[in-house]
């Protein structure tokens, strides 16, 4: 439609001549000299949680970064324990050391940085054990399972002063930046409404499954560490937990934090006055999971709006595009994914009655064939190890906060059914107790939310 559009324009035309939240804490009184990393040693890592984004989180830092070097693996399924070994071996020649639980790796005085891959709810009790250990951290997105556990995390950054990178990898993405710099030319005009989507076609229903006991191999009390107490379903695990409140917020937080993060970065806003949100279990109602398939949620802030929107078993998202950010101001609409980025004019009639566009076409902005934008970011982490400096950091604690924070505030926004005002001042929505509830941690099982 809009290749249409744009070719009957131009042919008509030739023939005719992006308030603050709570607890976000700057990183500028990093000491300069505390843990520093010579350009010319091996950074030695620990990789927690090694099966997804973990292992690919891994294998960026150790096939991109010459002075990487995993030394030390920990992960609750021996199996996967095993396989990683394997890989890493595979990569460097050399075996890491295995661990089942992670405070045995935390321990290792030659380790320089952790990543954390593990599921959600687990990533607030590693981060903070890792920084009070001496380390610097990898953590994967999303930041946390709880607003609460983010301001936790905030507070330990500060205190312990060691480079934290979130796993928020399209900050480092080179194309994004050049939209950024054609959205700060102001040719679009206001911008009224962002919207951002993810719309995942590979997501088929969750099939029903019984309880059973764990896999061989699997400590699954320590699986589950401070989510509540369940017997052991195949549902759960590995991959699937993002689709379980107990563990993750859905892709509201899993795709919401990339996509979020991008609109607020570009509009140069922190915090939404308000939030609703709609939708459920509309495409799968009877599979197992148990976070929205079908979303929509609206953010007010400053002078625009932007609209969330997920939906899984389907790929038509908004302008032909499974997911994205669109920018829609009064002369065009820029729209930017992964794949690269576009602007969309507006058109308007001139004095001789010739349809026009607002401001100049440009569409097709791929990104670069050989763009590794996980691997830019395991680069910049490593950069900024060595020189012990946050600056330098593409996506640091406080812009992980940024983005989790809004999105569990999408989450909060459909569990009450309600719309919900959010005081920045205070970091709790406005006289909403059963709303303030949900921005709580509730750990279980013996485990304790960090106190910084």
């Amino acid at each position: 439609m809009f290749s249409s559009r744009r070719k009957f324009i131009r042919q008509t035309s030739t023939a005719l001549v992006g308030a603050g939240l709570a607890g976000m804490l700057p990183l500028e009184a990093l000491a300069k000299n505390r843990g520093r990393i010579s350009a010319n040693d091996k950074i030695h890592y620990g990789l927690i949680g090694c099966k997804g984004m973990g292992w690919s989180n891994m294998k960026a830092a150790l096939t991109n970064i010459p002075e990487a070097e995993c030394i030390a693996l920990a992960d609750v399924d021996q199996n996967i324990l095993d396989e990683r070994a394997v890989n890493v071996e595979e990569l460097r020649g050399k075996k890491p050391k295995l661990f089942k639980d992670y405070r045995k790796l935390l321990e290792m005085k030659e380790l320089d940085a952790v990543i954390i891959g593990t599921p959600d709810h687990w990533h607030c009790l590693i981060f903070c054990d890792a920084l009070s250990a001496g380390h610097h951290v990898y953590c994967e997105k999303p930041l946390a399972n709880s607003i609460e556990e983010c301001n936790v995390m905030l507070a330990a950054a500060k205190r312990y002063g060691k480079m934290v990178q979130i796993g928020q990898w399209q900050r480092s993405g080179a194309h994004y930046q050049q939209a950024h710099n054609f959205l700060k030319t102001g040719k679009l005009g206001n911008i009224r409404l962002v919207k951002c989507w993810s719309y995942q076609g590979w997501m088929e229903p969750v099939p029903v499954k019984p309880d059973s006991a764990p896999p061989a191999g699997v400590d699954y009390d320590m699986w589950l560490g401070p989510a509540p107490k369940r017997p052991f379903n195949p549902n759960r695990f590995h991959f699937n937990f993002r689709w379980f409140w107990d563990y993750a917020g859905g892709l509201m937080t899993d795709w919401g934090v990339h996509e979020i993060d991008i609109a607020l970065f570009f509009m140069g806003v922190t915090a939404p006055k308000s939030v609703i949100a709609s939708g459920g279990k509309l495409a799968y109602p009877d599979d197992a999971s148990e976070t929205p398939d079908t979303l929509q949620a609206v953010f007010e802030y400053d002078k625009f709006n932007m609209l969330w929107e997920h939906a899984t078993g389907i790929d038509n998202g908004n302008y032909g595009k499974t997911e994205g950010i669109a920018f829609i101001g009064n002369n065009g609409t820029m729209v930017v994914n992964r794949n690269g980025w576009e602007v969309i004019p507006e058109t308007k009639r001139n004095e001789e009655g010739v349809l026009i566009y607002e401001i100049e076409d440009l569409p097709d902005q791929p990104r670069s064939n050989n763009a590794n934008y996980l691997a830019d970011h395991h680069k910049n982490f490593a950069a900024a190890m060595q020189a012990n400096d946050a600056g330098l950091l593409k996506c640091g604690i406080e812009t992980g906060a940024i983005a989790a924070i809004n999105a569990h505030m999408g989450n909060v926004a459909f569990k009450t059914g309600r719309k919900v005002y959010w005081d920045a001042a205070s970091g709790l929505f406005k006289n909403d107790p059963e709303a303030n509830m949900l921005i709580k941690a509730h750990y279980q099982n013996g485990w304790e939310l960090p106190k910084m």
